[in-house]
């Protein structure tokens, strides 16, 4: 599970199968597990955080009621909670994943069947099943796979949304951390809208922050509220010694639905992309363009170094992440205004934007 991005250098580390770090931050994606070291010290399930309901108008929750609901929520969520196991070149690793529907769909993050020769899905009963994989995104470190619908019983998960969640609502991970299957972990949601990124450089825009214990092999696990619906795919940590120090990034499930429908299709997913760094403004508010890719849509429309960008398509840029954000909800091959101020004048450059590459220096 990789890390807040913080529009820093991140460098390759191993953590289990996979892992990126970022040095200045200690954060660190640990996804796969490596399943050739099984005498890791594993990371118990807890159970006994509470759970508290926080609905309008709704009584205090006791600790004993809190854990026998989390108990019922496990008991009827679990079953769609699965490992995902596989076979490389370099040996194997696992992950975690999560039943779509009575389809065989199963979701999990790309980074934890990349390089993949072979992909098994295990249930909590039964003997592991082959699984293909039908698409794989990864700018925003998705992927999906699919199993023989008749090869096992399905308990596909209900998908809630992320758009309304709040800070200090309860948060629910399950998952395989070091190939404990089954594991559940509970917390809050610790932020929202946080920016991580995806294992190609880009930011992943939207993620949630719980403090939810996460480690290597719960990556592509769910991340549940106090219902048991889906709010987002557990994917990072951030790390000083690998594994779960109490701040753990998740997916937000808005942003998988949105490209569920062409990783389904085995389409390739593309995003939109400016071709511009940017880092904060010193004095004031905007962003500042550090670097223009040459060539690319900003370079194009005369964007340059220095430049302090105010806005985007008429929405405000206070600080660098909006530059992300408000481009990422755009398409490639839409025409977007941005404002710039140079030397203290301000003009309105247009910008055609294009395609993402596959990766970002």
């Amino acid at each position: 599970m990789n890390a807040d991005r913080r529009r820093t250098n991140f460098l390759a580390a191993l953590l289990g199968a996979l892992a990126i770090a970022i040095p200045f931050s200690g954060l660190a994606i640990a996804g796969a597990f490596d399943a050739q070291n099984t005498n890791a010290a594993a990371a118990p399930a807890d159970t006994s955080a509470p759970a508290s309901d926080t609905s309008a108008g709704a009584a205090p929750v006791t600790s004993a009621r809190a854990a026998t609901d989390v108990s019922a929520l496990y008991a009827r969520v679990s079953p769609g909670v699965v490992s995902v196991e596989t076979q490389t070149l370099q040996g194997g690793a696992t992950g975690s994943g999560f039943v779509l529907d009575k389809n065989g769909y199963i979701l999990t993050n790309e980074h934890v069947i990349d390089g993949a020769q072979s992909v098994r899905v295990r249930f909590p009963e039964g003997s592991p099943v082959s699984a293909r994989v039908v698409g794989s995104d990864t700018s925003s470190d998705l992927a999906l796979l699919k199993v023989d619908p008749s090869a096992h019983a399905l308990t596909p998960l209900t998908l809630g949304s992320s758009k309304t969640l709040k800070v200090g609502q309860p948060a629910i991970a399950i998952g395989s951390p070091y190939r404990l299957d089954g594991t559940l972990t509970t917390g809050v949601i610790s932020a929202v809208g946080r920016s991580i990124e995806s294992p190609n450089n880009f930011p992943i825009d939207g993620a949630l922050q719980t403090d939810a214990a996460i480690n290597p092999g719960n990556s592509g696990g769910p991340l549940l509220d106090s219902s048991g619906r889906v709010v987002g795919i557990n994917s990072q940590i951030a790390s000083d010694s690998g594994s779960n120090d109490g701040v753990g990034f998740a997916i937000a499930i808005d942003t998988a639905k949105q490209i569920l429908p062409a990783l389904k299709a085995g389409r390739e997913v593309k995003h939109p992309f400016l071709g511009i760094s940017t880092g904060d403004a010193t004095t004031g508010t905007g962003a500042i363009v550090a670097q223009v890719i040459g060539g690319g849509p900003a370079d194009r429309a005369g964007l340059q170094p220095g430049d302090r960008i105010v806005s985007i398509g008429g929405r405000k840029v206070t600080q660098s992440s909006d530059v992300s954000s408000l481009v990422t909800a755009r398409k490639p091959g839409e025409k977007v205004d941005v404002r710039i101020d140079r030397g203290g004048s301000e003009r309105t450059l247009s910008v055609t934007l294009g395609t993402r590459p596959d990766g970002a220096s």
